[in-house]
């Protein structure tokens, strides 16, 4: 898709909506590579952490229409779990698409990054079936 779709669909840009997921580790640590810091003073700190900590892993979607989410991923006993396929499926069959019904949307395009539950074939279908109409 180019620029001759986008002026070919009035309001294109409105029509987008980004998801995406994250994860928050629970004892305060940050990912350096995905955060920096600015500052003048050399803060060179020793932070021991554990192997394995517990994080909580969030999802939601950004749109002009406004935000949906966020939605905390967790099993039956409300324990933090970690994205998998079949969890990325339901929170979209459970959460993600009454929600989206909840809105007035005539035309979307739904964009996620390529992350391996995202692309499986059983997500891509459920996908289709469910926001395809055309």
């Amino acid at each position: 898709m180019g620029p001759k779709k986008i002026a070919v669909v009035p309001n294109f840009h409105k029509r987008i909506l980004f998801g995406d997921k994250a994860h928050f580790w629970l004892n305060g640590y940050v990912n350096k590579q995905n955060c920096r810091i600015w500052s003048e003073a050399n803060l060179q700190v020793y932070v021991e952490t554990p192997l394995h900590p517990e994080k909580l892993n969030v999802w939601c979607a950004l749109w002009a229409g406004g935000i949906i989410g966020p939605y905390f991923f967790k099993n039956d006993e409300g324990h933090n779990v970690t994205v998998n396929g079949d969890r990325y499926r339901a929170m979209i069959t459970n959460f993600f698409i009454p929600e989206l019904n909840n809105h007035d949307v005539q035309e979307l395009w739904f964009q996620q990054d390529g992350a391996t539950c995202h692309t499986a074939r059983a997500t891509i279908d459920l996908l289709k079936d469910t926001l395809v109409t055309a």
